[in-house]
């Protein structure tokens, strides 16, 4: 979900690439969720950290505490930044309560992603 406001926030300003410590797939209710919102995260992969290993980046942003805590060392030119968001595929109920969990965690995301893209990107 992270990925996807990122990219509809920063626009042509930002290259998003987004990874795991595991490989999940992208989850089918996020894709839902995100529809509702008006992105389409359909096309998202489900990557890992070492895919990128050869690459260069500005910053790192951590989604979960089980990533900060585990990610590998960034160079310090890298901003690393973290936010620690509740994981909806771990939401238990009715198909609405999971739901609404999703819309929940979408909301806090989005406001994250735009708040980062406002401060950061240029």
């Amino acid at each position: 979900m992270a990925h996807g406001y990122l990219d509809f926030f920063g626009k042509e300003k930002v290259q998003v690439l987004s990874a795991g410590l595991e490989k999940h797939g992208v989850n089918p209710r996020a894709i839902v969720t995100m529809k509702e919102d008006g992105i389409d995260i359909s096309h998202h992969t489900s990557n890992l950290i070492g895919e990128y290993s050869n690459l260069t980046f500005d910053y790192v942003i951590t989604v979960c505490d089980n990533a900060k805590e585990n990610c590998p060392y960034f160079p310090a030119r890298i901003k690393v930044l973290h936010h620690n968001f509740p994981d909806p595929a771990k939401a238990k109920g009715s198909e609405e309560e999971i739901a609404r969990e999703f819309r929940q965690v979408r909301a806090m995301i989005k406001n994250y992603c735009k708040d980062f893209v406002n401060t950061y990107v240029r």
